[in-house]
């Protein structure tokens, strides 16, 4: 039998290798191996050290190597995006992904993506200009909605990343290509010193259906790319570059997620979409293949630890971020988040695709947002214009959701979409289907914005964007530092989920040796970073 010789790093009090504390902190030690060996008391663990085959040491059971959490996922991602850690923290739009999130994140070596979609393009300057100032040369990334009722602000929103430089993009919500993802991407192409392909500016698809990730996997369409050649906006050699390369850097899985999912489960939809990433790479051959992240449902770390084991490249987190201090969402909003339960999710209709009957996953707990909502989509289906609706219907709907004639909330719009999208406006001239469709927009938008600021008169209106994973979170938290909302800073619950993650991981490797954990030893519980065994 395999034995132990010193030097040992022995934990706890009066038997340090039995003792459940003891054997805890064992495992929390991710910078040394552990080590399960017999001792005249029973079954213990040790840090450090190492084994050989012959000596005086302890009789050695199992031993799971060093595991720090920057080790875990797809160093390809780390280096492309030189980070420290393959960690993303999603975005949440309106800011909710806040400018703060992301200068928090980026200086302890995560990259975040800044939740561009929905501001002004005043707004994302200001967030960029802060970028450029504090946290110079680290990497982070700006999101990309696709929202096909705007077109003009995604192409603006483009325009704006080109004229900044912005190097990264996280694309979300995209049902299909559009010329101006496309346009970012190619934007980028460039041979290098040494005639390599180099693509400077790049994209982080978001996407929970195959079909939708296989566009992304797959060069742009030629089509696509004429069409930006012949009005000038690449260069013939980015058009002739493109056919060489996917459209994506990455791939970013999204399961039960908030805000828009299509709510798959995580272990159904990965191995597909890993086995698609597979057939297209032997198709392809590309000289970097396209790596594949994880994305909703992962509030613990035992659900980051899954999604590596599964294969993800990085995992990607976003309700639980929404809860933390650095948040744009208020502080009305982030106590609810606090309370909220792996079952108070429920789906509501999108104010972007309001129209396609699109829904997105918030939290129902406390707020009447859904069933608001779900009345606004039952009354569009049902009618063609706003005269239509019955009047106790909309005596309804002006006392109790909108507070104000419709009337009123219209030429709200006008004066709204005059400043941001004129288009939208001239399209619902001679439509009334379509009028109604953007004054129902009007709470739709709205009730998100309420959240963010903390409007008290409409709290039971806000939209919070939520998935289950947030209540997995507040479960895991219960009891420690973590469960009180002013204790949650974003780097702290990153660090925390990786570091769990990194536990649970060489937990398993040890039970599958055949080692049985008491259950009071098996369980990453955060503690204040400056007090962590191994911490940073």
């Amino acid at each position: 039998m395999d034995t132990l010789e010193t030097p040992l790093r022995w934990y706890g009090e009066r038997n340090p290798s039995i003792d459940p504390a003891g054997i805890y902190q064992v495992l929390a030690d991710l910078d040394h191996p552990c080590f399960i060996t017999v001792t005249r008391e029973g079954i213990g663990a040790a840090a450090g050290g190492f084994a050989t085959a012959d000596g005086d040491g302890l009789p050695l059971l199992a031993a799971a190597q060093p595991l720090p959490p920057e080790r875990l996922g797809s160093a390809a991602f780390r280096a492309a995006h030189g980070v420290k850690y393959a960690y993303m923290a999603g975005a949440m739009a309106g800011g909710i992904a806040s400018a703060d999130m992301v200068v928090a994140l980026a200086r302890e070596g995560f990259l975040a993506s800044f939740g561009a979609a929905g501001l002004l393009p005043e707004h994302i300057e200001a967030a960029l200009a802060r970028f450029a100032a504090e946290i110079p040369g680290l990497p982070f990334a700006v999101n990309l909605i696709h929202s096909p009722s705007e077109d003009r602000l995604e192409r603006e929103a483009v325009e704006l990343f080109l004229r900044h430089g912005v190097r990264c993009v996280e694309a979300s919500a995209y049902m299909d290509l559009t010329p101006h993802v496309v346009r970012y991407r190619l934007a980028g192409l460039r041979r290098d010193a040494d005639g390599r392909i180099a693509a400077d500016n790049r994209l982080i698809a978001k996407i929970s259906r195959p079909e939708t990730a296989e566009r992304f996997m797959r060069p742009a369409p030629a089509a696509l790319v004429a069409a930006l050649l012949e009005q000038g906006l690449v260069t013939a050699e980015q058009a002739e570059l493109a056919r060489h390369l996917p459209l994506a850097d990455d791939i970013t899985v999204e399961a039960d997620s908030g805000g828009h999912t299509d709510r798959r489960p995580l272990p159904a939809l990965l191995p597909s979409i890993l086995r698609l990433r597979d057939n297209v790479q032997r198709e392809y051959r590309y000289a970097v293949p396209i790596r594949v992240g994880a994305g909703g449902g992962l509030g613990t770390p035992v659900a980051v630890a899954a999604a590596f084991a599964m294969g993800a490249a990085y995992a990607v987190t976003g309700s639980v971020n929404q809860s933390c201090l650095e948040s744009g969402a208020s502080t009305a909003a982030k106590a609810m988040l606090a309370e909220a339960g792996i079952a108070d999710c429920e789906m509501a209709p999108a104010a972007d695709m309001f129209e396609m009957g699109v829904d997105l996953q918030v939290l129902k707990k406390g707020t009447f947002f859904p069933l608001r909502a779900r009345r606004l989509y039952e009354l569009y289906q049902a009618y063609d214009g706003l005269e239509d609706i019955p009047a106790a219907d909309r005596a309804k709907l002006e006392s109790q959701v909108f507070r104000r004639p419709l009337e009123d909330v219209w030429q709200e719009c006008v004066r709204y979409f005059t400043r941001r999208d004129p288009e939208q406006l001239a399209r619902a001239a001679d439509s009334p289907k379509r009028k109604m469709a953007l004054v129902f927009r009007w709470y739709l938008g709205m009730a998100s914005r309420w959240a963010v600021v903390g409007d008290a008169d409409r709290a039971m209106d806000y939209q919070v964007w939520c998935g289950p994973a947030m209540g997995s979170f507040n479960d895991w938290v219960t009891g420690s530092y973590l469960k009180t909302p002013g204790n949650r800073r974003v780097a702290e619950v990153a660090h925390h989920l990786m570091r769990g993650a990194a536990f649970h991981t060489r937990l398993n490797q040890l039970r599958n040796a055949g080692v049985h954990v008491p259950a009071s030893a098996a369980d990453y519980r955060p503690v204040p970073l400056e007090t962590s065994a191994g911490m940073p």
